[in-house]
């Protein structure tokens, strides 16, 4: 199967009220484990590699053609989705090895400077076929970015869409990255609000600190794609860590990767059918 474009895939789910996955990869043993997952549940996952994930490799191209080949060789859809890339060079690099969908994130730019290289971007991608997901204002919890409690405007998210012309949006309701408990509470009347004056997708961030119950709750407000990484990275540490307490003899790292893999794919194939509705 070849790779999916965003834009499809969230306007199908979009048009049904459903939600989708995006989970991020940071080694191969990710993207084999959230592919199977996808196979496992015949639902579209997002495949993210993040800026970061490209600075701890200390390129893109190795881990990103590794996904890409796992991607392509899946029997469900899947996204190859750059995330949070704040370098347009990132961005041309990510079109360049095949990518169907970035995120611009020009989110701490002044606004019309923001405007200015999402615009940019976004026609530039749109002419090689490739969506794009952008941010109107910081997120909370990225790199000390702005206090919770800031929250997106629904008419100033409405024209940042008509300036920019973007697929999807990244939208501030309540969540933040990076947190390891599942304590964040959403404002699902914004959601609503929001959902109601955008026309394309929005997107939530940060969604590992947001409980279960929460997350379902905001699909059906009105949000449809799912950001999950922490969440994942903690299922997938935890479980190395129990293999490797129950055998410190260990040396060979197949065994202990091999278990940790599958407790991702294990818990991003529930969450792929829970933000799906089932």
């Amino acid at each position: 199967m070849t790779l999916a474009r965003l834009d499809e895939v969230l306007a199908e789910a979009a048009a049904g009220g459903r939600g989708v996955g995006a989970f991020n990869v940071i080694q191969l043993e990710h993207a084999e484990a959230l592919v199977a997952a996808a196979e496992q549940t015949g639902l579209p996952v997002v495949l993210q590699i993040s800026e970061n994930a490209v600075r701890y490799h200390g390129s893109l191209a190795p881990i990103a053609l590794a996904t890409r080949t796992i991607a392509e060789r899946a029997t469900a859809p899947c996204v190859l989705h750059l995330d949070h890339a704040v370098s347009e060079q990132l961005v041309d690099e990510a079109v360049a090895l095949g990518f169907t969908s970035v995120m611009y994130d020009g989110s701490r730019l002044g606004d019309e400077a923001n405007r200015t290289a999402t615009r940019a971007v976004a026609q530039r991608c749109h002419a090689a076929g490739v969506s794009v997901e952008a941010e109107l204002g910081e997120i909370g919890g990225k790199d000390g970015a702005h206090a919770p409690g800031v929250r997106t405007d629904p008419a100033a998210a409405q024209q940042f869409v008509a300036d920019c012309g973007v697929d999807a949006l990244a939208v501030a309701v309540g969540s933040s990255h990076a947190m390891t408990s599942r304590t964040a509470e959403l404002d699902m009347e914004l959601i609503a609000a929001i959902h109601q004056r955008v026309p394309v997708p929005l997107v939530l961030h940060g969604a590992s600190g947001v409980p279960d119950a929460d997350l379902v709750a905001a699909v059906r407000a009105g949000m449809t794609k799912v950001n999950i990484a922490t969440h994942l990275n903690n299922a997938f540490t935890t479980a190395l860590r129990r293999h490797l307490a129950e055998d410190p003899d260990l040396v060979d790292t197949r065994p202990y990767l091999g278990t940790a893999r599958a407790a991702v794919s294990a818990e991003a194939a529930r969450l792929l059918s829970m933000l799906a509705l089932r």
